[in-house]
């Protein structure tokens, strides 16, 4: 495949702010179909998002984690699950590279190719000639019905036999079902469905054990000395996770703003909000905690890159703090938009205001289990300590 040059942060950042209207355009869509509208789809794929985190060899721009995490809260402005999914097909799409490099000509064979997937060992592999037979199914899959591969983890024996091991493998969606079951409170956009897996065969190839993975033992060849591949699994997933949170802040705060001349403070002497000390107060704050939160996600994403520009690896308290920078985030922006959400009044709570989709968006990511700030801090705060860390997923 012939390869071009790569567009800049700033092209690729500017893209997706021509892209936030048409999202906006399509947010309600998307979320009452639980799924991403084709139109936004075809506009990131036109745009070259999908290239961003994929080997120039096939086309793509190896773009920085900086740049997908600034792409991304640009296109979470427009729309939360918009980022989200984006951002999660980013984080698959870059574990693609790990696999032998013939693996990686079978999945980019596809022009804009999109891989989602999961970090759940919820399957079992049972080996077979050539390869492993797959039963199970994974939840929260997001983007799955726009995916054309998905990244699963299954539990099979260890090469010794004594035992059990998680695998990452990469499936065609064809082999999968997907349960139509994302009915949700926030993020419904994202389509983030379950997939689910009988008796699919996986030749060998296509599966790693994920132990070495996550030990920075790849796969491939070729891209054994490209910098975004010198670093660690669970650092660029962490760095690539901060985008959406901080759109959704800057969203929340664009739409207060928006809303705020002529609003009054029903049953007050208020008759403008825009005069009301208390907003002063709250206002100002927010913006601080988007400060704030801009901060710890320029932080994770500057080391894991300088990372990957030096080859050296990330100390376990580096690792341990990329986990709590996204708390740090994660927190950090939702407070943001809970002040924005509740100082926009009643009326807000309709559908046609979209603070309280954000509202509800910035809460669903806040849950996920690789986001939340408690654990993510208390994962940290362990390593601070002097103890060993209680999760393999740092």
């Amino acid at each position: 495949m012939e390869v071009t040059q790569a567009p800049s942060r700033t092209e690729l950042v500017k893209r997706a702010t021509d892209l936030v209207p048409l999202l906006r355009k399509h947010a309600g869509w998307s979320e009452e179909n639980r799924r991403l509208h084709d139109e936004v789809v075809d506009a990131m794929a036109e745009a070259g998002f999908f290239k961003m985190r994929v080997p120039t060899r096939y086309g793509g721009y190896e773009s920085d984690t900086r740049t997908q995490a600034e792409v991304t809260a640009e296109l979470a402005r427009g729309d939360g699950s918009v980022g989200w999914t984006m951002s999660v097909w980013t984080i698959p799409g870059w574990m693609v590279g790990m696999f032998p490099d013939e693996v990686q000509d079978e999945v980019h064979a596809t022009p804009d190719v999109r891989v989602c997937g999961t970090l759940s060992p919820s399957a079992m592999a049972t080996p077979k000639e050539g390869g492993l037979v797959v039963n199970g199914q994974w939840g929260f899959i997001s983007g799955a019905q726009h995916s054309h591969w998905q990244e699963i983890i299954a539990m099979a024996p260890t090469p010794d036999g004594a035992g059990l091991w998680p695998v990452m493998a990469l499936v065609p969606m064809s082999d999968l079902e997907i349960v139509d079951d994302w009915y949700t409170a926030g993020m419904r956009g994202s389509g983030s469905v379950t997939t689910v897996a009988r008796d699919v065969f996986v030749p060998q190839e296509r599966a790693l054990p994920l132990p070495a993975v996550l030990q920075n033992q790849y796969a491939s060849v070729l891209n054994a000395d490209l910098p975004m591949y010198r670093t660690t699994l669970l650092g660029v997933a962490a760095a690539s996770s901060v985008g959406t949170v901080v759109g959704l802040a800057r969203a929340a705060r664009e739409v207060f703003f928006e809303r705020l001349p002529g609003r009054k403070i029903t049953y007050t002497e208020y008759d403008s909000q825009r005069e009301a000390p208390i907003t002063h107060l709250r206002v100002a704050e927010a913006v601080m905690k988007i400060d704030q939160a801009e901060f710890h996600a320029h932080r994770v994403t500057g080391l894991v890159d300088d990372k990957g520009l030096s080859g050296e690896s990330l100390t376990l308290e580096e690792r341990a703090r990329s986990r709590a920078d996204v708390g740090a985030v994660c927190q950090l922006g939702k407070e943001a938009v809970d002040i924005f959400n509740m100082a926009s009044g009643g009326s807000s709570i309709y559908n046609s205001v979209p603070i309280q989709r954000i509202a509800r968006d910035v809460q669903v990511v806040n849950m996920h289990a690789l986001m939340l700030p408690e654990t993510n801090y208390e994962l940290y705060g362990r390593v601070l300590c002097g103890l060993e860390p209680n999760s393999p997923y740092i």
